[in-house]
């Protein structure tokens, strides 16, 4: 395989996030979830719009990963307000990190993640979180492999179906 490049996205590369999200979240949810709740879902979280918005969100940080010029994953990061739940000082939010189902396990994710290391050592954050649906086995072992432990639980909403999320973090300065 050629090397992967991991770069920050810009807004102009709004319409390929919007892209790569739909599709990676298909691939990984649309099997156990219903068309209906898919559809709200990826038209809620994926229009242009939302996505622009979140790209100039100073609080918000999003890295494509890129195999010969094609994206085949992404990684969105938050701090501060933009964050989804805890909205804490000094942590980091991974809210995404997806990859196409062709390149799991390949190493792409631990590069996405890797990023994220390296963000929350540039600016510094006690502690990264995050929330993971409890039935994705694949994602919650992924974490728990680089140091994550559950925390809590929270609800997820995917249209109309209500699901549990394990919130996770790893410590990466004691207080």
């Amino acid at each position: 395989m050629n090397t992967i490049k991991v770069r920050k996205a810009l807004i102009s590369d709004a319409e390929k996030l919007q892209t790569i999200g739909r599709i990676t979240f298909s691939e990984t949810f649309s099997d156990v979830n219903s068309e209906e709740n898919m559809i709200k879902y990826l038209d809620e979280s994926f229009n242009l719009e939302k996505i622009a918005s979140e790209l100039n969100n100073k609080d918000s940080h999003f890295y494509l990963a890129e195999l010969d010029g094609e994206v085949i994953g992404y990684l969105k990061l938050n701090t501060g307000e933009a964050q989804t739940e805890l909205k804490e000082k000094n942590v980091l939010e991974i809210e995404r990190i997806y990859v196409l189902k062709e390149f799991h396990g390949k190493k792409i994710a631990q590069e996405l993640y890797n990023q994220a290391l390296k963000k929350a050592e540039e600016i510094k954050v006690h502690y990264i979180w995050l929330g993971v649906w409890e039935k994705n086995f694949r994602a919650v072992s992924f974490y728990t492999k680089n140091g994550f432990v559950q925390f809590d639980t929270h609800i997820f909403r995917l249209g109309d179906d209500e699901q549990t999320d394990l919130m996770m973090k790893k410590i990466l300065i004691n207080e």
